[in-house]
């Protein structure tokens, strides 16, 4: 009788058990398809970073490429001007007089001074970007 009920005992303890394990195994089995459906989102996520940065970079190398040609065609300066642009600019504005040689002396900043004070502009003697926003009309058009 005792090996009955210890024999019970047992194959309830060992069902109990193998029941647990198929509980584990299926948790393990969701939380891993879990974690692949997470990495497969975040591969896409990646994939189409790649395609946006790679499309960042055609355009900016078409826009920077660009902007390169016309400037030097034209002329135009995208940031700041040298003295042999501002002086050119302001003797085609007549406000210059001396020669167009480079250098940024008394008579370059008097220029500005007076173009600056004739165009509302504060009269500092330094060609800002106010003023070259004014002064850079004149750089290839001289006034009548």
């Amino acid at each position: 009788m005792v090996r009955k009920v210890l024999l019970s005992v047992l194959a309830v303890v060992f069902v109990s058990s193998l029941s647990g394990c198929a509980t584990a195994r299926k948790n393990n089995e969701l939380e891993i398809q879990g974690l692949r459906n997470q990495v497969s989102a975040l591969e896409s996520q990646l994939a189409a970073k790649d395609e946006e940065i790679n499309s960042l970079r055609e355009s900016t190398m078409k826009s920077s490429e660009m902007p390169a040609k016309v400037a030097q065609k034209s002329g135009e300066v995208k940031r700041h001007p040298n003295n042999k642009q501002i002086q050119t600019a302001l003797k085609n504005a007549g406000y210059y007089q001396g020669a167009i040689d480079g250098k940024m002396g008394k008579g370059t900043r008097e220029a500005i001074k007076a173009f600056q004070k004739a165009n509302n502009l504060p009269a500092d003697g330094k060609v800002g970007k106010k003023t070259w926003i004014l002064l850079k009309n004149y750089l290839e058009e001289k006034v009548k």
